[in-house]
């Protein structure tokens, strides 16, 4: 994973205006908050964030006001439903070594047995345990001449050294749908149509 420097700085102003304010000067109103600390209220530079935020999982270095260098990751991202700018994020506060709980993106990779059968993604990102300086950027999965009715679970994913499963062993992470399923609806909508004629 990549470790992005971002420069920071406290804010004393609340709420709508006070977060219209920050944004209409390309940035973005934050809160960083963990080990049981304070919760430290943040402007940050909105293009260099979003830059930040296109990697998964990525560690920022904070620089606060100059004063402080803490290390955050993103846990939650707000962004206009309308515009998609980003409307505020609140960082987790990590330390060098530590173990954090995150989730990362499941990619597959290999041809379906043949027959047309459908890949469905049931997570399309996997809760795992990793230290904070070292998280995955994403998991692999083979699904290389799977047939219908077969799946892959969390415990058939092998995860890189160091990173724990945070979900049960027996969760579907993948499975191969039959593309029958569909063809048969479209049969039942064909015979709907001759009936109404």
């Amino acid at each position: 994973m990549s470790e992005v420097k971002i420069s920071a700085e406290t804010r004393s102003e609340f709420g709508k205006g006070a977060a219209r304010r920050i944004r209409r000067d390309s940035k973005v109103p934050g809160v960083l908050y963990g080990h049981g600390s304070d919760p430290i209220h943040l402007t940050l530079p909105g293009h260099e964030l979003q830059l930040a935020l296109r990697q998964s999982n990525v560690l920022i270095a904070l620089d606060i006001d100059g004063k402080s260098n803490e290390l955050a990751i993103p846990k939650s991202v707000q962004r206009d439903p309308i515009k998609g700018f980003l409307a505020h994020v609140d960082l987790q506060l990590v330390q060098r070594g530590e173990t954090v709980t995150v989730e990362i993106p499941v990619h597959a990779e290999g041809e379906l047995a043949a027959g047309g059968n459908l890949l469905e993604y049931v997570l399309n990102a996997l809760p795992v345990e990793a230290e904070a300086t070292h998280i995955p950027e994403s998991v692999t999965v083979s699904v290389q001449g799977l047939e219908s009715g077969a799946s892959v679970l969390a415990k058939d994913i092998t995860l890189p050294k160091g990173t724990k499963l945070a979900v049960e062993g027996d969760t579907v992470v993948l499975q191969i749908l039959a593309a029958q399923a569909e063809e048969s609806e479209g049969e039942e909508a064909e015979g709907d149509e001759s009936a109404e004629a």
